[in-house]
């Protein structure tokens, strides 16, 4: 994205979309005091959440055993409520459905393809699915001290074993056909990238016309193979981004609240909540809901406003797609796809006009 004089003053930036992901299938009942297991305690954290401040929602579903749910049956029923409960926010699936052991020592995995492109098919349909690029490590304790995970599930050696060595299995036998569905059902992939590669195979699927539509991007800061939390590369992929995509901020425990000030600060957007984070500082927990309200006093310190649901369904473009490859680069602020015999950098074409 360029950044122009004035592309640090909160009045020329988007307002804030505030991301909440309160459902942390990675966790178990008791890690935390605000972990929802019942259907009626999931709906409410998402009730919490949208009323602190957050307008996109980040689902999983939770059986009654406290193990995340692999039933369509069961989402289903999450979507229907959360129309009812919650109607002006974004509502996206996580992509994963579950990848949380199904008991201690066992391997910590992603689901086959055909489970997760069932998430295509969930009615109600959601607004968005993740959707994770390239194959890549998932060691999400590579970053997490001692102190992180004291008092939880994943602080015993075979639950931290598990979760250490898991792999998310995303190439393209599986993203193709995964994006040729959630088009097919309109709904808008929400794209989950640990680096800059990613981000450039996104591009290349742009370019050759597999995908034409909207680009929102999470840049995923949690280590064990996706980005670290050093700042500069998150600044970078911040500016490798098309100045019209749209890119949110996802980090790890105590990191989260540093990472979301850098990026509430270059007008990027955050997401918190337990799926993420357990603390506020050393040894003191904080909930998905208090996450979110700190997010709200940052932006109001940095004079940014915080989108409501209606903004942020218009800032993530909800419901858009383009007509093709050209299109799309035009919306997206890329330049145009080179033509035969092309020489030096091509333009955009300077006829068409600003997008609003």
């Amino acid at each position: 994205m360029h950044f122009l004089d004035d592309s640090l003053l909160p009045e020329t930036q988007q307002k804030l979309v505030i991301q909440a992901a309160p459902f942390a299938p990675e966790w178990l009942p008791g890690d935390a005091d605000d972990i929802p297991v019942t259907m009626d305690e999931q709906v409410q954290a998402a009730v919490d959440c949208y009323n602190a401040g957050a307008t996109v929602l980040h689902i999983h579903v939770r059986e009654l055993d406290g193990h995340g749910s692999k039933r369509m049956s069961m989402f289903n029923e999450m979507m229907a409520r959360l129309r009812q409960a919650v109607p002006d926010m974004v509502l996206q699936i996580g992509g994963s459905i579950s990848f949380a052991p199904e008991d201690e020592g066992a391997e910590a995995k992603w689901l086959s393809h055909d489970s997760r492109h069932l998430l295509a098919e969930i009615t109600p349909k959601p607004d968005q699915v993740t959707i994770a690029i390239n194959t890549v490590q998932m060691n999400i304790v590579e970053l997490m001290t001692a102190d992180d995970l004291e008092g939880t599930s994943i602080a015993k050696p075979a639950m931290y074993k598990a979760y250490r060595d898991m792999i998310v299995e995303a190439g393209p036998d599986f993203y193709l056909e995964h994006l040729e569905r959630l088009t097919a059902n309109n709904i808008q992939p929400h794209f989950q990238l640990g680096n800059v590669s990613n981000l450039e195979t996104v591009e290349r699927l742009i370019r050759k016309g597999v995908y034409t539509g909207p680009l929102n991007l999470n840049y995923v800061a949690i280590g064990g193979g996706s980005a670290g939390r050093h700042p500069a590369d998150l600044i970078e992929f911040i500016r490798r981004s098309p100045d019209g995509s749209v890119v949110t901020v996802e980090s790890l425990m105590r990191s989260v609240a540093p990472m979301n000030a850098i990026g509430i600060a270059l007008g990027a957007h955050v997401r918190v909540g337990n799926e993420d984070n357990l603390w506020r500082r050393k040894g003191e927990r904080m909930t998905s809901v208090e996450q979110v309200e700190q997010m709200v006093r940052i932006a109001d310190e940095l004079g940014r406003d915080v989108a409501g649901g209606t903004e942020a369904k218009q800032i993530y473009k909800i419901g858009e797609y383009y007509g093709d490859t050209e299109e799309t680069l035009t919306r997206l602020g890329m330049v145009p796809n080179r033509r035969p015999g092309e020489r030096g950098v091509p333009l955009r074409d300077v006829s068409v006009p600003a997008a609003v």
